[in-house]
C-alpha cells in the first residue's frame, strides 16, 4: 500500500513530518532518479536518495519504535549538523536500532534539562503541534524578584516582536537574594520564549533548565544522562496526541 512520502519518511525515523516537507521544498530527496515533490507517495519499491545518500524506508515502516529522555546540558545544540563545529546531542546518544533520533522540539545552547527523543516521527511532530497544547514546566533562575505587577504580567501577556506571550502557571521555588527560583508551566515553545519575556520585564534568566515535557519528567537524571522511556510513558505520550500506540 503507498503513503504519502513525508508520512513514510517520518515513520521511518527520518526526521518530522514538518522537517521532511522542507526537504522536499529544498530538493533534497529523489526517488528513483527523480526530484520528489509534495504528494508523491512510496509503496516500498522505490530508491530513496537523501542528499544523495540511499535512506531506508518502506511504506509499512518498522513496527519498532524507540524513545528516550536525554538530560541536554548547557553548551550542546539541538540541530544534527553545526557549521561552527559545536557539540550537539546526536554527538552523545547511541543511535535506535531503526531510524534515527527526532528531538521533540529544541532546547537552545544555554539551557539545559529534558529533551525527549523518537524514533516516531509522526509522534513527535504531533508533540509539537500547537493544537495539542502539551505543557511544557521549566525551572527558571531569575537575578531579582518578581513584583505582584510582573507576576501579573506574565500571566495575563507580555508583548514580544512575534506576538503576546503568556504562561499558564508561575510560582516561587526557593531562593533567595539576587538568586530566586520560580517554576514557569506553559503549552508552547517558541524561539527563547522565557528568556524574551523576561527580557521585556526588565529581569535577567541567570539557568533555564526544562523539567517536565507532557507526562514525561526529568527525575533523577544527571547532565548529560539518558534513558529510555518505559512502556508506559511511551503509552502517555501516544495518548495525549490520540495516536494509538505501535
Amino acid at each position: 500500500m503507498a503513503d504519502r512520502i513525508q508520512k513514510v519518511l517520518a515513520n521511518a525515523g527520518l526526521a518530522s513530518r514538518r522537517e521532511v516537507e522542507r526537504w522536499l521544498k529544498q530538493g533534497r530527496i529523489v526517488v528513483n532518479g527523480l526530484p520528489a515533490k509534495l504528494g508523491d507517495q512510496l509503496s516500498g519499491g522505490e530508491k530513496v536518495l537523501l542528499d544523495g545518500k540511499p535512506v531506508r524506508a518502506t511504506a509499512a515502516g518498522s513496527n519498532r519504535r524507540y524513545h528516550r529522555i536525554y538530560y541536554k546540558p548547557v553548551g550542546q545544540i539541538t540541530s544534527r549538523r553545526d557549521p561552527e563545529g559545536r557539540p550537539t546531542v546526536f554527538s552523545s546518544l547511541k543511535p535506535p536500532r531503526h531510524g534515527r533520533w527526532v528531538s521533540v522540539g529544541r532546547l537552545d545552547i544555554n539551557t539545559s534539562g529534558l529533551l525527549l527523543l523518537t524514533s516516531d516521527g509522526d509522534l513527535a511532530h504531533r508533540l509539537m503541534h500547537p493544537s495539542f497544547e502539551i505543557e511544557r514546566e521549566y525551572a527558571v533562575r531569575l537575578l531579582g524578584e518578581l513584583s505582584p505587577v510582573q507576576l501579573r504580567a506574565l500571566q495575563s501577556g507580555v508583548e514580544l516582536d512575534d506576538g503576546t506571550a503568556s504562561f499558564d502557571r508561575v510560582r516561587r521555588d526557593g531562593g533567595s537574594g539576587s538568586n530566586i527560583w520560580y517554576r514557569i508551566t506553559m503549552h508552547e515553545g517558541r524561539n527563547r520564549e522565557i528568556r524574551r519575556v523576561f527580557d521585556a520585564l526588565g529581569l535577567a534568566v541567570s539557568r533555564l533548565i526544562r523539567v517536565r515535557y507532557g507526562a514525561i519528567e526529568l527525575g533523577k537524571l544527571r547532565r548529560g544522562e539518558s534513558r529510555s522511556l518505559t512502556p508506559d510513558e511511551a503509552a502517555a505520550l501516544y495518548k495525549a496526541v490520540d495516536l494509538p500506540p505501535p
